[in-house]
């Protein structure tokens, strides 16, 4: 007899789904491979020791917290052998689609046997009306679940080269895709456009996130840092980051901010955000990973869209 596995993006979601009463067990995925160093060799020792290193050094996660809230769920998800169905739920934001490359790359290795079908938000993602999984209500979930899209073996086969691509040390080979329309996963080419635009522009040496806060301090004239923050958080566009992520940009880019109450950005600040000088001189931090690349060691051309190397 079949049965079916369901693995979403995070807790909201699961917890949702719980009340939904779908057939089969839910598996949490709770990473964020968006950020810092990954490898190819999902789930591997390796693979999870490089993942911790990231997450203690930046966000404090303590050994014990990553054991019980990652490692454990994952070791449920390896404990999960019989079901041959098994449905994902991520979003169409950068957060979710890296989460789901990775998931998808691990399936195609340790559950060759499975149909992997997809559950994503409808609507086009420049739209601000495409809402999260976790934000839509039971009778719309249920309808995306129905709906869902059956992943075919080149589809699998396809997310995880691209996984492959960004876990290696040279994102051009992943900026050289073109044939995400070959393929089934509607906002994979939209995220990994915001992917790439991480890298440090050419222009003033920070990047799409950075430059963006720098815009937002200055037209949304916030109060205070939490203003900033949750204007940074209604207006980030493809990335889908949390609080947590924004709060260690902000800090970062402290330097160039004479106050957070209110918020001001300073004499350097604004020139930075005018192209009229570099972030450059005021970079700490060499060892900064996107995916498998250093982020310092490429440069991003906004007027080609281009990636160049250092």
């Amino acid at each position: 007899m079949s049965s079916q596995l369901h693995i979403t993006n995070g807790d909201i979601l699961t917890n949702k789904l719980n009340t939904l009463k779908l057939e089969g067990d839910i598996i949490t995925w709770r990473e964020m491979l968006c950020e810092g160093k990954t490898e190819t060799n999902v789930g591997s020792e390796s693979f999870w020791k490089t993942r911790f290193e990231f997450l203690n050094k930046n966000y404090k996660i303590s050994k014990t917290w990553f054991i019980d809230k990652t490692l454990k769920e994952y070791r449920t998800l390896c404990n999960h052998k019989q079901e041959d169905r098994i449905v994902l739920w991520f979003d169409f934001d950068l957060f979710d689609q890296i989460n789901m490359l990775a998931v998808i790359s691990w399936l195609k290795t340790h559950r060759p046997y499975a149909e992997i079908s997809l559950v994503s938000s409808e609507g086009e993602e420049d739209s601000l009306d495409i809402l999260g999984l976790g934000e839509l209500t039971d009778e719309q979930l249920r309808k995306l679940y129905t709906n869902r899209t059956l992943l075919t073996q080149d589809d699998i086969e396809y997310a995880d080269y691209v996984w492959q691509l960004y876990c290696s040390d040279n994102p051009i080979r992943l900026e050289n895709l073109k044939d995400f329309d070959s393929f089934q996963f509607s906002h994979l080419s939209g995220a990994i456009e915001a992917h790439l635009m991480r890298f440090p522009t050419i222009r003033n040496g920070l990047n799409e996130v950075e430059n963006n806060i720098l815009r937002l301090a200055r037209s949304a004239k916030p109060k205070t840092k939490l203003e900033l923050l949750n204007t940074v958080l209604r207006n980030q566009g493809r990335y889908g980051f949390g609080d947590t992520q924004y709060e260690r940009v902000i800090t970062k880019l402290k330097p160039l901010f004479t106050n957070l109450s209110p918020v001001k950005l300073s004499k350097k600040g604004m020139e930075i955000l005018e192209g009229k000088t570099s972030y450059y001189s005021c970079i700490q931090e060499n060892d900064a990973y996107l995916g498998g690349a250093l982020k310092y060691n490429f440069l991003y051309n906004s007027e080609t869209n281009r990636i160049l190397k250092l």
